[in-house]
């Protein structure tokens, strides 16, 4: 066998199906209009808590949805909720009201413990 100098590696493939989905879930279900969202950033061009710190809400809701909620639950303090979100939005996405959702969300998880 000839050795070409490199070596076959594990695949570095990330099973979504095994993240907790449940603060997707319970998004979807408190601000429906979540759903429209097309990740065209615009919430986050114009968000202040963005422009003044590490805050992303496109990045937060991809992670909810992703089942990855560490770095949600570190990082949703950080908004706001003045809601220019809300006005520059093209699919009229209830920014405002997924951020509550999630918020909520947390506070109910953080008092079953």
């Amino acid at each position: 066998m000839n050795f070409w100098g490199f070596s076959i590696a594990e695949a570095r493939v990330i099973d979504y199906d095994k993240n907790d989905k449940s603060m997707a879930t319970a998004m979807t279900h408190e601000a429906p209009a979540s759903k429209l969202c097309i990740g065209c950033g615009g919430c986050t061009a114009t968000c202040t808590a963005g422009n003044l710190t590490e805050f992303n809400i496109r990045k937060l809701q991809m992670l909810v949805k992703r089942g990855e909620t560490q770095e949600v639950k570190q990082n949703l303090h950080k908004c706001m909720l003045c809601g220019k979100c809300l006005l520059v939005c093209p699919r009229g996405v209830d920014t405002r009201r997924l951020i509550l959702s999630l918020m909520k969300f947390i506070n109910t998880q953080n008092s079953n413990f």
